[in-house]
Order: structure tokens, then sequence, then C-alpha cells
């Protein structure tokens, strides 16, 4: 899948989710598609430096999950108009987001 589109699934998984979720606010899908590039970019980064930090065992499972929650924290903290009210939140967002985006991913 393309960067573009792989951005848009994301974004378009971080928007339900923030609908789903009353925990969660997110103001719009432009909103959506900034968060996405911003965890993206995160994951890139801190991401790739936290699994090797704790040697690959963030790399799988319920790890991935608890290692994205974090880049959603710190997304939380640095961009404005996205706010996740605390920690659990951001597991059940992370946890969402990752099914919505292999449902929308194994369709296209």
């Amino acid at each position: 899948m393309g960067t573009i589109l792989t951005i848009l699934v994301n974004a378009a998984a971080f928007f339900i989710a923030a609908q789903l979720l009353s925990g969660v606010r997110l103001g719009s899908f432009v909103q959506a598609i900034i968060v996405a590039v911003f965890v993206g970019l995160l994951n890139a980064t801190l991401g790739v430096f936290l699994k090797i930090v704790t040697l690959g065992l963030f790399s799988v499972g319920i790890f991935t999950l608890l290692l994205d929650a974090i880049l959603i924290r710190i997304a939380d903290y640095l961009l404005k108009d996205f706010e996740v009210r605390n920690f659990w939140w951001a597991i059940l967002l992370a946890a969402i987001v990752a099914i919505i985006d292999g449902v929308i991913s194994s369709i296209l």
C-alpha cells in the first residue's frame, strides 16, 4: 500500500475510533490526518528506538499495543485538538485503530 493511502487509512481509523470512544477527542478528519502522520513519524523514529532498547520485547503481541499507546500519549501531549484522557483510553484507541486499520487494509 502506498504511503498516502496508508496515511489516509490510519487517519480514517483514528477518526472512527475517536467517534466511538468518549475518552478521545479529535477535532476533524484533517486533524486525524495530522495525528496519523505524527504517530507514524513517532513510530518510525522513537518506536524503532524503543524496540531496540527493549531488545525486541515491544515488537510482539500485547507489547506492540502498549508501545502504540505510549506513542499516542506523546502525540496527545504535543498536538493541539487531539486529546486522550489517560493511558487506558490510549490503549483502547490503539487497539481499535489496529483493528480498523487491519480491516480496511485487507479490503484494499
